[in-house]
């Protein structure tokens, strides 16, 4: 997918956090820390460094939702992470994305904490986000 494609799903798919621009989506790409997965329908983007892997961003498109994807992207983001060295995972999510969170958990995420305010909405409202880790180095999927 092109810079250009991504941030179009992206904006499909998000209002809280603020989709992401196609600049934003070249410069991710640009390092060499980040890794890109694809599926018809969505997207994983991550970053590895120093054993540790952050789930940037995923994105499924609203048609194509509760058929799999996310959950194949999920197991594309353990095994791209994997590959770049890392044991343990991280990412936040917004409190209120009770879709999001399920998925995660039902991955092999767990909730380790929370960010007060991370997030704001375009009304200006802010919006805790809940910090998920996993151990990769297991090699299981749940």
């Amino acid at each position: 997918m092109t810079a250009e494609q991504l941030a179009a799903l992206h904006e499909r798919c998000f209002v809280t956090p603020r989709p992401w621009n196609a600049a934003e989506f070249r410069d991710f790409l640009a390092s060499p820390l980040c890794f890109l997965r694809c599926e018809a329908g969505g997207f994983v983007l991550g970053r590895a460094v120093a054993g540790e892997a952050e789930l940037l961003t995923i994105a499924v498109a609203p048609e194509a939702r509760r058929s799999g994807i996310g959950r194949r992207l999920m197991a594309a983001f353990d095994d791209a992470a994997k590959a770049a060295g890392a044991e343990q995972a991280f990412l936040e999510v917004a409190i209120d994305n009770a879709a999001a969170r399920a998925l995660y958990r039902s991955t092999g995420w767990s909730e380790a904490g929370k960010r007060r305010g991370y997030y704001h909405t375009p009304e200006g409202q802010s919006v805790d986000a809940v910090v998920m880790t996993r151990t990769l180095a297991d090699g299981g999927r749940a």
